[in-house]
């Protein structure tokens, strides 16, 4: 089934969440992570994304993000990572992932064996400053309800660290910048 969430307002701030089929783990060693985040940052440096939050967690990630045609770069972002999560999985041999991502696959998906992401992105049009705090604070502390951390900056794949510490694996855009 298609996604009912829309992009609908061009240059919105939006809170989005992806997250990979069945929240199959796949983020569990740097290379993984890797993947996204390079991804990211060539998204926001390539394709104008402003990226305000992000949290990448083991089977999903959430972004407070706004930029010109935001649905096609999240799709373009998703299909790429995509691609290079499955050659990763092919060279390290993982084939109970490469099953479960041909398992898990939507039958109507006639161009791929696999499928390594849920539909949509389901985004959120942020349009309060209150709300859009809410939500970092959310992206922030999902690793501490999670139990992988005691503090929000201690997770690395965050944008807690560049709201603590100045600097992260990803820069992020100020939030003035809006």
């Amino acid at each position: 089934m298609r996604s009912r969430y829309k992009f609908d307002i061009e240059k919105g701030l939006y809170f989005i969440t992806s997250t990979i089929i069945e929240f199959i783990p796949v983020f569990t060693s740097d290379k993984y992570f890797q993947i996204i985040t390079d991804s990211l940052n060539y998204c926001r440096i390539n394709k104008e994304l402003k990226i305000f939050a992000y949290v990448i967690m083991d089977n999903h990630f959430h972004l407070l993000i706004s930029g010109e045609n935001l649905s096609n770069k999240i799709r373009s972002l998703k299909r790429h990572t995509a691609k290079e999560i499955i050659e990763k999985a092919k060279k390290d041999n993982k084939q109970w992932l490469l099953n479960q991502f041909s398992f898990y696959k939507k039958r109507y998906k006639k161009n791929s064996a696999h499928q390594v992401w849920q539909e949509g992105a389901h985004p959120q049009i942020i349009t309060e400053i209150d709300i859009a705090e809410q939500k970092i604070n959310y992206i922030h502390y999902n690793p501490v309800k999670r139990g992988l951390v005691k503090e929000p900056q201690d997770w690395r794949y965050s944008s807690a660290g560049n709201y603590f510490y100045g600097d992260g694996v990803l820069e992020i855009d100020r939030f003035e910048e809006l």
